[in-house]
């Protein structure tokens, strides 16, 4: 596997030979100092260039990267963004990543001001000037009160839809809904509680992945138990596990933020959980 030095190397001798790139900056969890260093992450790299069509126009100019193993285009997928970037998403086959993205110098705006930006390169002096490295950006915030309440009220509002899809015996629907909407409010809900509890002072990183390094072990371990298996019974459990830590932490949040949770909300779809639950259990099992 290439170093971290091997891979700067190439990335900037790239830049510096090239009259089109003009400029280089770097960010994403390479720049920031909190995230513990492995063979795992990204490059995230970026190259302000001049006729971004001539990059764009045949694509091999990227093979002097590496041997891939895989490549994502986004920009020439399904779902692009129109923004006027480009990015090569590329996995080599030494394990490495390297995650670059062309902005054409005519459209400097698109570097935007991300906390964790660090420039490598700038030969013209076009980049802003980027303050220190920092995760600043990517901190838990302080949720307003309508959105302290919202979160709550849709957590327990769309138990119910789960609860008809497993009645239903309707798997796929049960299972996006529990884990694609219920846990999105679950998940902010332990945010906002590991912020209330550090001062808002960090970040859980992407999609909750550092839950484990800020949660106390107990809930934690509850919180694992939330993933359920494909059997109802299975679901049933975990999904009741999740009303268990939602309460638990959203009266906590509310304490710590002056806030008022709405218990009545929780007590009443526990009883029509239960209700269905119960029916279910009747008919499958008795």
């Amino acid at each position: 596997m290439r170093t971290e030095k091997e891979m700067f190397q190439l990335i900037l001798n790239i830049a510096q030979n090239d009259p089109r790139i003009r400029a280089v900056y770097m960010n994403g969890s390479r720049t920031n100092f909190n995230v513990p260093k492995d063979i795992y992450q990204d490059y995230d790299i970026v190259y302000v260039v001049d006729k971004l069509e001539t990059f764009t126009g045949d694509h091999s100019w990227i093979d002097i990267f590496g041997n891939r193993l895989m490549l994502q285009m986004p920009e020439a997928m399904r779902y692009p963004s129109g923004a006027g970037h480009f990015n090569w998403m590329m996995l080599f086959t030494d394990g490495n990543r390297l995650d670059l993205t062309l902005i054409p110098v005519q459209k400097l705006e698109l570097i935007g001001n991300d906390s964790l930006s660090l420039a490598l390169l700038d030969k013209d002096g076009i980049l802003p000037p980027f303050p220190h490295a920092s995760d600043k950006d990517y901190l838990i915030k302080t949720p307003s009160e309508l959105f302290y309440l919202s979160c709550c009220n849709n957590f327990w509002w769309c138990l119910q839809n789960v609860a008809k899809g497993i009645a239903r015996e309707e798997l796929p629907y049960a299972m996006l809904m529990y884990h694609n909407v219920v846990r999105e409010e679950l998940h902010d809900m332990i945010s906002w509680y590991i912020g209330s509890i550090t001062g808002f002072r960090v970040s859980v990183g992407k999609m909750g992945k550092y839950f484990k390094s800020y949660l106390p072990p107990e809930i934690y371990e509850k919180y694992l138990m939330t993933y359920s298996g494909s059997d109802y019974n299975s679901i049933w459990q975990s999904l009741f596990i999740a009303c268990d830590i939602f309460s638990l932490l959203s009266v906590q949040v509310a304490a710590h933020l002056g806030y008022t949770y709405n218990k009545q909300d929780e007590e009443n779809m526990r009883i029509y959980l239960n209700n269905v639950k119960n029916k279910f259990y009747e008919r499958n099992y008795l």
